[in-house]
């Protein structure tokens, strides 16, 4: 089994938690942050806080926050059904993944969103 201490995986995470400037919905998920921010955006928000690194709530690694969104712009009309976390200054998409459950959304609203967690899982 491989060993990898805490503060390597805490490097990566604590590039997202310093730099995580903007959270998207979207139609499908990101690999790109031109897919993120542009070409499957149905909304975002802009001011966000994130917390971590940390323990992992299941003990398997580490992990980073994005909190909670409860304001954000929606600026398309479509089915989200995953997210994006980007650092809009270095064009970069940090992470992505499936929302819990897609939502319908409408261009003009709002939305919310749980909090995000990003994990590192550990070497097994």
């Amino acid at each position: 089994m491989a060993f990898i201490a805490d503060i390597v995986f805490d490097s990566g995470l604590s590039y997202i938690t310093t730099n995580a400037s903007r959270v998207d919905i979207c139609s499908a998920e990101p690999t790109t942050y031109t897919l993120a921010t542009s070409t499957n955006t149905l909304g975002n928000e802009t001011t966000i806080t994130t917390t971590g690194p940390a323990d992992a709530d299941t003990g398997t690694g580490r992990r980073a926050i994005i909190d909670a969104i409860t304001s954000g712009t929606v600026t398309g009309t479509g089915t989200a059904d995953s997210w994006g976390v980007s650092y809009v200054v270095g064009t970069a998409l940090l992470a992505a993944g499936q929302l819990a459950s897609s939502q319908a959304v409408t261009n003009g609203n709002t939305f919310t969103l749980d909090a995000i967690s990003v994990y590192i899982r550990d070497a097994t």
